[in-house]
């Protein structure tokens, strides 16, 4: 599949074509420089051409080691990637000495670049100053109102090498990993272990991740899509607009995974807002790993650790604790038979029969307090979904059940088919009711 790069100096609406391009609100939107800082890829296609679009941060034209120059360097890795790249400038600035730059930088890559003058939807021409650039015609285009969007994709697909027709077969589905947690507990580090080379920014800075980093590797004849988050910080900072959207970002890349890495710091105790985040995944029903980074900065067992993990997280008591060090890469291949382990769990379905048999022998051994006279009936159990496995139970009345005893008949469901590192969801309808696929 090809890689199309979009590149330019920024806030000149990179972000705002990405999200425009992929029908998407992925990349983070705002009137001021700098903030998108890592590579965000999304699928798309043009016309019945599959591809993948970059958006990356703007280039700088600074020579510090600081932040912008380290965004400048993921740019230099999109653009080495890239099949094509598509150069954003700004009309209503006009051609700047870093545009000349960037065009040099683009026509030593010998790569294909499209041209495209942004910000263009009140003028039908006044871009011909552009041509200076060197890079062939300029497209007037309007990220923001769509305006010569379709005619620069049709030049973009135009210069793509062709789709590898195997690649067009329908393959298995990667399993989505997020990775959550509070700022610098080690998310993009850990990330870029993973994967073995520097995907995402790292710094000490708190905040440097700002979109949700997608990265793609295999492991053992498994496609994994690793999301790395912004760090989720506690409501009273979240102040600013920019902030605001950081966090719905990183929120729903939660629920569109299937199993959340949540990380949090072994040198450090447990905070309210570990806890926070914790609920956040515990809401969204999805398969949940607990990592506990910098375990090598303790000393002695880590079972102390990992017990006071379980104890803090009593609402996830399904999810298996994992001390790591991401620095030493300690304890990091122990990561995917647990993941393996959450995902097969999180998809399991039962069969009827034997589902049913072990709810009538959990009822037989325990049967339903009473209440006022009367008890529970169970007459019938099967699964309706997987992504947490979801359970509706038939019953003469839902309001004769107490938690207590669902979360008993919970319990022996685990202990028989495990769902280990899985949520498992049940529903108790009365018996006259039709069984549907949503609560």
């Amino acid at each position: 599949m090809g890689v199309v790069a979009l590149v330019g100096r920024p806030n000149v609406g990179k972000s705002a074509l990405f999200n425009r391009i992929t029908q998407t609100r992925r990349a983070i939107v705002e009137d001021y420089p700098g903030v998108t800082r890592d590579r965000l890829y999304e699928h798309t296609d043009w016309n019945g051409v599959s591809f993948t679009v970059v958006d990356t941060g703007g280039i700088w034209t600074d020579d510090q080691d600081t932040l912008l120059t380290m965004t400048r360097q993921q740019t230099n890795r999109a653009i080495a990637e890239a099949d094509v790249i598509v150069l954003v400038v700004d009309v209503k600035q006009g051609i700047t000495a870093v545009d000349l730059d960037i065009a040099d930088i683009l026509r030593r890559s010998g790569k294909p670049v499209v041209l495209a003058v942004n910000k263009a939807e009140s003028l039908k021409s006044g871009w011909a100053e552009f041509y200076d650039l060197g890079l062939g015609d300029p497209m007037g285009i309007s990220a923001l109102h769509g305006t010569g969007v379709g005619d620069l994709l049709d030049r973009v697909v135009e210069l793509l090498p062709p789709n590898d027709m195997d690649e067009a077969a329908e393959e298995e589905k990667p399993i989505r990993l997020a990775l959550a947690g509070r700022p610098n507990v080690g998310k993009s580090s850990l990330l870029n272990a993973l994967i073995g080379y520097e995907r995402t920014l790292v710094t000490p800075i708190a905040g440097t991740t700002r979109d949700v980093v997608d990265a793609f590797i295999r492991y053992e004849d498994q496609d994994y899509v690793l999301l790395d988050t912004a760090g989720l910080r506690r409501p009273s900072r979240i102040s600013q607009q920019l902030e605001e959207k950081t966090v719905q970002r990183t929120l729903e890349a939660i629920r569109h995974a299937d199993v959340v890495l949540l990380m949090l710091a072994a040198n450090e105790p447990i905070s309210a807002q570990d806890q926070r985040i914790a609920g956040q995944v515990a809401q969204s029903r999805k398969a949940v790993v607990i990592l506990l980074n910098k375990a090598d900065l303790i000393k002695g067992a880590t079972t102390s650790l990992q017990q006071e993990a379980r104890e803090q997280l009593k609402f996830i008591p399904y999810a298996a604790v994992r001390p790591i060090s991401v620095v030493n890469h300690w304890n990091l291949d122990k990561i995917w038979p647990t993941v393996t382990t959450a995902y097969r769990s999180f998809t399991t379905r039962l069969e009827t029969h034997p589902l049913n048999r072990l709810i009538q022998e959990a009822v037989h051994l325990n049967p339903p307090p009473t209440d006022k006279g009367h008890a529970l009936k169970i007459y019938y159990v099967t699964q309706v979904e997987t992504k947490p496995p979801h359970f509706v139970f038939f019953v003469n009345d839902p309001d004769l059940l107490h938690f207590s005893y669902q979360r008993y008949l919970e319990n022996r469901l685990r202990e028989k088919f495990g769902f280990a590192g899985s949520p498992v969801h049940f529903t108790f309808r009365p018996r006259t009711k039709r069984i549907r696929d949503n609560d």
